[in-house]
This record gives structure tokens, C-alpha cells and sequence, in this order.
């Protein structure tokens, strides 16, 4: 039995549909399941499949390659969105009938919604996702299994995992480390858990995880409320040349340049194996190649030279160190 796991290193938006989607189309022999496990529609995925442009918000990428692709019982979902996607799919040809839900997973409600969309502190995404996580754990939330339009898509995690053959699972993670309830800048937070970890929340035990695939950009970007972008014009260039704007709900992302300490420390809490670090096309628009270290904004001659700044670093005090990539926009690795 095996698991490997995609996990967001930053602030969410650094690109892991396209590493999920890339890993689904290498391994579509070999992985038996795609399973999203932590977040709702607050998360958006950009895949690009057969010339088509897909934004997915529940559904895993395992859906575009004929794998049996669930939504974890760490994840919440809005009923009609759900339903949305699936058509959205359909109308682009992919076959969604591998879709399934675990019976465990909670439901956004309208009345979620109407608490979110009142939010002015935070910047959430209005989607419901932290009232919804806060009646879960409030121990009055609505599980899936109890909505009968569901019926035809629920699972039994523990059944689908543990008395069903040989699995390979590709766990796929929304938002990231930088955003995680408990490792984020709280209570500039998501309402879910981020990290690698939270895989092994939904049937996964930690003994099955064989690589976690870190995805980060090699600058940064947030959406939120609280200050992240420092005032230079060159982050309006990073976010005209990266065009970044949420795929959730289309706000500017805030831009900076990469926290290399903040990098380090997420590759170790998340036990990266493989790192992928994108839009490396985008600082060669820009043509500039800065990041912070021990507080300390570094400035290299050019790309290469930083990259090997930043691989050194990552590795460091490793007895295996990560295997790192660097990839452009928006497709391959």
C-alpha cells in the first residue's frame, strides 16, 4: 500500500494542479486513487488538459485520467457547487463517473454562507469553509451521507482503503503550509489543516506515505487582509507577468519575494521528498532575482545563481536532502 502526497509550501496558488495533474498523466497505471484531503471551494486548481483550460474547485485532478478520484472526509462541500463542477466537467468531455465522496465529509450550508460573506477581518473566500469546520468540530455539523443527492458518489473510506485489493493513493492538498490553522500567521489562517500530515486524516496511515511533493513558486503571493506586499512596483510587475489573481475568486494576489526560512522550515515540517518550485519564467520577465534570508534581502546576478543559493539551503542538515525542480508557466515539470 502506498500514498504520496501533494502539499502546498506557501500560501496556496503555487501550482499543485499542475503537479497533481502531471503525476496522475505519469502514474495513471499505477495510482488506483486520487484522493482530495483537506479544504472545500475556497481552493482553486488550474489544469490544463488535451488544449482545454479546467478550474476545479473539489474535484480531484485523478478525474482527467480515468482514476477514481474522492473527496476526503477532511473536506467540506457545497452541495450545489458540487454539482456545478461536475457539469462544468462533463461539458469539457470528462468522464466523471470515478467521482466519489466519503460519507464522512461535512456539509457547507446556506447558512454558512451567509455567516461568511460577512467577513472583513480575515479576507476568507466567502465560500462557507470556516463556519463549516467550526460546527464539525462543534460536534453539529451535517455529514454528507445525510444528503440524499449525494447517495449515488458516497464512500466508505476505510472500506475503499483497507478491504478493496492493492491501493496506491495520490493525495492532493489545497491552500498550504503558509495558510495552515496551526503553522500559518494565524489568524490570517484557513480554517483546515494544511500540512502533509492531514493526509493521514482520511484513512491514510503515515506507514504508506512513500514521497511528499512540495509545491511552491519562487517568489510569493497571498490573498488576504493583512499587509504582505511591500510597496516597490516591481510586485505589480510579478503579478502582471505571473497573472496572479485567485482562480476562486479572482482578487489580486498580493506579491513578494520568496522567505527562504519560511521555505526551510515548511519543507521539514511537511517531509518534502521532492520539491517543485514554479514560475521561474516569471522573474526572468521580471529580471529580478531576490529572496529574504535571516531577515536580509539577498540579490543574485541571475537565476542560476540563486537557485543553487536556494538549493543549498534546503538540503542543509538533511541526511536526504529533497530532490528539487524548477518549472515555468503553466505546463510540464
Amino acid at each position: 500500500m502506498i500514498a504520496d502526497v501533494v502539499v502546498g509550501l506557501q500560501h496556496g496558488d503555487e501550482a499543485k494542479g499542475k503537479v497533481t495533474h502531471h503525476l496522475c498523466k505519469e502514474g495513471k497505471e499505477f495510482y488506483t486513487h486520487v484522493l482530495r484531503y483537506n479544504g472545500g471551494g475556497n481552493a482553486g486548481h488550474t489544469i490544463y488538459h488535451e488544449d482545454q483550460k479546467f478550474i476545479t474547485h473539489y474535484i480531484p485532478a485523478g478525474v482527467f485520467h480515468g482514476i477514481k478520484s474522492i473527496l476526503g472526509s477532511g473536506c467540506v462541500i457545497n452541495v450545489r457547487d458540487f454539482f456545478s463542477e461536475i457539469k462544468m466537467l462533463e461539458a469539457g468531455g470528462v468522464d466523471t463517473s470515478l467521482v466519489r465522496i466519503a460519507k464522512n465529509c461535512h456539509v457547507i450550508t446556506e447558512d454558512h454562507l451567509y455567516e461568511d460573506a460577512k467577513d472583513e477581518k480575515i479576507g476568507t473566500t466567502k465560500r462557507g469553509n470556516g463556519p463549516a469546520y467550526r460546527d464539525k468540530y462543534n460536534r453539529k455539523g451535517q455529514l454528507a451521507e445525510s444528503v440524499p443527492e449525494l447517495e449515488p458518489y458516497l464512500i466508505d473510506l476505510y472500506e475503499e482503503f483497507h478491504n478493496n485489493g492493492t491501493v496506491r493513493v495520490l493525495c492532493e492538498g489545497a491552500q498550504g503550509y503558509g495558510l495552515d490553522i496551526d503553522w500559518g500567521d494565524y489568524p490570517y489562517v484557513t480554517s483546515s489543516h494544511c500540512t502533509a500530515g492531514s493526509a493521514t486524516l482520511n484513512a491514510i496511515p503515515p506507514s504508506w506515505v512513500r514521497h511528499v511533493w512540495g509545491v511552491g513558486k519562487v517568489y510569493e503571493t497571498y490573498v488576504g487582509k493583512k499587509n504582505f506586499e511591500p510597496n516597490d512596483d516591481v510586485f505589480n510587475l510579478l503579478r502582471h507577468y505571473g497573472r496572479e489573481y485567485g482562480a476562486t475568486t479572482g482578487r489580486p494576489r498580493q506579491c513578494n519575494w520568496l522567505n527562504l526560512d519560511e521555505l526551510v522550515k515548511s519543507v521539514r515540517i511537511n517531509g518534502a521528498t521532492h520539491i517543485v518550485l514554479n514560475k521561474t519564467d516569471v522573474l526572468e520577465e521580471v529580471g529580478q532575482f531576490k529572496l529574504y534570508h535571516n531577515d536580509n534581502v539577498i540579490t543574485f546576478d541571475g537565476a542560476e545563481k540563486m537557485y543553487e543559493y536556494i538549493n543549498k539551503n534546503l538540503g542543509a542538515g538533511q541526511s536526504r536532502p529533497p530532490q528539487v525542480m524548477y518549472s515555468g508557466t503553466p505546463h510540464g515539470l
